[in-house]
């Protein structure tokens, strides 16, 4: 599973940023949205083949932790934007401050 799939989807990211904290089991993370544990847990099965998310068990219940290092790609990806729009940016910062003294 591609990482950007992964993370395409909203209720996917809602459950990354909720497990970036501490690992919660299902039951937990469903308390969070207004979906079924079903659709939830086909999230966390995409998460987890996108190696966003570890599973374990713990007696009869699947707890799920981030990992967030499977999203380096992601970052360094997004990166090269932030710099090209810092560049833009400071740029169009130096002709407005220009502008000004005009």
């Amino acid at each position: 599973m591609d990482v950007y799939h992964a993370i395409a989807d909203a209720n996917r990211r809602r459950l990354l940023e909720l497990l970036s904290d501490r690992e919660r089991s299902v039951q937990e993370l469903v308390s969070h949205f207004d979906v079924t544990i079903g659709a939830i847990s086909q999230h966390l099965q995409i998460l987890l083949a996108g190696g966003l998310v570890a599973r374990r068990k713990e007696g009869r219940f699947r707890i799920y932790s981030a990992r967030p290092e499977a999203l380096k790609e992601v970052h360094e990806w997004t990166e090269q934007y932030r710099r090209f729009w810092e560049s833009r940016l400071d740029r169009l910062g130096d002709y407005l401050d220009q502008t000004d003294e005009v």
